[in-house]
């Protein structure tokens, strides 16, 4: 008997209770269990378990090869599963979360193609921009935007969060176009709403970091109706390339301080697809983890040159 076997065989005796629970288990006769310990025992040279008419009884040696043996075993199934999990196909119900605005106009259009090249894959979407606890509600995958808190959860990358200052070419006519920071102290901007009543706008170029408090006719604490006044020639917003591309695109709006990275901030880092740990990712979470990094990546289509 080769070690390996005698490691399952020396492991089934010990957790079964007996050589008569292991043999049923695996499906052989009591003696041949009894030999093959035997052999195992005089292959490693050292007793590994006391026989009586009652119990077996772990010798101390039995104690340290039992515990190691799960531990390689464990490792080992493991490695057979992930393999072929490689091959399985992703089928079953994917719950997945995302915020609101992001999940309707980047993830929600591209589900179909997902769900016609995974007919046996179900999506059961939420879209919420309220903190979701994966484990405790048995979500699948999120979407999250900005700093990663949970290190118990697994984070891919799916594209950096840039964010820009914009106004509509009305709103630019009427007020001008701000080329210094500290323009900023005369125009309307659009303020998302935080917990504090002071408004700070930071820019950053290859110099230093300029912080200018700010004020504006609109404080909110949804960037969509931010988007909306800034559309509307209201003020000057700042917002995620992610939700103004197409408008900068066609004209709707434009990108004030081009030559400036707006509000670096570990907060606005990057956008993540997350998903608690496990042993191993299931064949559904995968599929969609990888076709949204290969939509996303390298470069997503909402992105603005020079920005």
């Amino acid at each position: 008997m080769d070690t390996f076997s005698g490691m399952r065989l020396f492991t089934e005796v010990v957790d079964g209770g007996s050589f008569s629970a292991a043999a049923r288990r695996l499906g052989m006769a009591p003696s041949s269990v009894a030999r093959g310990i035997g052999a195992l025992e005089d292959e490693l040279g050292v007793r590994l378990l006391n026989r009586t008419t009652r119990k077996l009884g772990m010798t101390e040696a039995g104690r340290l090869f039992h515990e190691r043996s799960k531990r390689i075993l464990v490792e080992v199934d493991d490695a057979r599963l992930s393999v072929t999990q490689l091959e399985a196909e992703p089928r079953g119900t994917l719950r997945l979360s995302m915020p609101v605005v992001f999940g309707r106009l980047h993830v929600a259009p591209a589900l179909p193609e997902f769900l016609a090249s995974y007919p046996r894959v179900q999506i059961d979407l939420s879209l919420t921009d309220t903190f979701v606890d994966l484990v405790e509600e048995g979500v699948d995958l999120a979407i999250r935007i900005g700093e990663l808190q949970d290190s118990s959860l697994i984070a891919r990358r799916l594209a950096t969060n840039t964010r820009v200052i914009c106004g509509s070419p009305g709103y630019f006519e009427r007020a001008g176009m701000p080329t210094a920071p500290q323009d900023l102290s005369r125009h309307d901007c659009l303020v998302y709403k935080r917990q504090s009543n002071r408004a700070v706008w930071r820019l950053r170029d290859q110099e230093r970091t300029y912080e200018i408090e700010v004020r504006g006719s609109l404080w909110a604490n949804n960037a969509d109706a931010l988007h909306t006044a800034a559309l509307a020639g209201v003020g000057l917003a700042i917002l995620p390339t992610w939700m103004v591309g197409p408008d900068v695109r066609r004209g709707a709006l434009q990108v004030a301080f081009a030559g400036y990275q707006v509000s670096p901030s570990a907060l606005d880092a990057s956008i993540y697809a997350v998903f608690p740990y496990a042993r191993h990712l299931s064949p559904k979470v995968r599929a969609l983890v990888d076709f949204l990094v290969k939509r996303f990546t390298p470069r997503p289509s909402w992105e603005i040159d020079g920005a």
